[in-house]
Formats: C-alpha cells, sequence, structure tokens
C-alpha cells in the first residue's frame, strides 16, 4: 500500500492523488493538519531522505524563517523543527514499504507503483 503524506488543500497534493486515483492505484493519505506528525516518523524520514530533498525551500513556511535557523538547518536541528511545521516536509511525499519519494514527478510515480 502507498501512503501519501501532505496537507489536503496543496495543489501538488491534488495532483498527486488525481493521478494515483486516475491510474487506478490504491492508497492512504496522511494529512499532517489532521492526524498529527509523529516523531517517529519524521524521525524515517530524515533517515530515509536526504535533508536537501525533504525540505520544502520553495514554499512560505520556509521563507518565513528567520536566516539563521535557515543557515543552520541540519539532522539535528531538522527534527524538532519539522515536527512543529510539517509544511515545511516537500509535498507530495509518498512511501510504499521501505521506498520514499518526493516532489511530483509522474516517472517516478509510475516507478513506484510498478514496484510496490
Amino acid at each position: 500500500m502507498i501512503t501519501l503524506y501532505g496537507i489536503a488543500n496543496c495543489d501538488s497534493i491534488k495532483k498527486t492523488r488525481q493521478w494515483l486515483e486516475s491510474h487506478g492505484v490504491r492508497y492512504e493519505f496522511h494529512d499532517y493538519r489532521k492526524q498529527g506528525l509523529e516523531e517517529s516518523l519524521v524521525k524515517e524520514f530524515l533517515a530515509a531522505i536526504p535533508l536537501e530533498d525533504l525540505i520544502n525551500k520553495r514554499g512560505t513556511t520556509w521563507r518565513q524563517l528567520p536566516p539563521e535557523i535557515q543557515n543552520s538547518l541540519s539532522i539535528d536541528t531538522a527534527l524538532p523543527l519539522l515536527k512543529a511545521q510539517p509544511t515545511l516536509i516537500r509535498r507530495p511525499l509518498l512511501r510504499s514499504h521501505r521506498v520514499f519519494v518526493t516532489g511530483y514527478d509522474e516517472t517516478q510515480l509510475q516507478q513506484l507503483v510498478e514496484n510496490q
């Protein structure tokens, strides 16, 4: 089963959900705003996904962070930050077993679906 992580009103999430549904792919949606974000899940993300791929540096949340936080971001400082502000996580983020895909890329989505 594929799990899609994000927030419901995000355009990338909507586009990904539409792609999955149009390809008949069953998935679970984990909405950070409704279901929260457990520390263990953030740790799993940080262990599996390079920080530069995990952080959404194009979003409003990132741009609103003070420069000293942006410039000092590391694996050690990311855990509390992502837990407190899950919208910093790049969307969409999909998981199938231990394979993660970040960002909307139809080729990667197709590969994830084929390898589940």
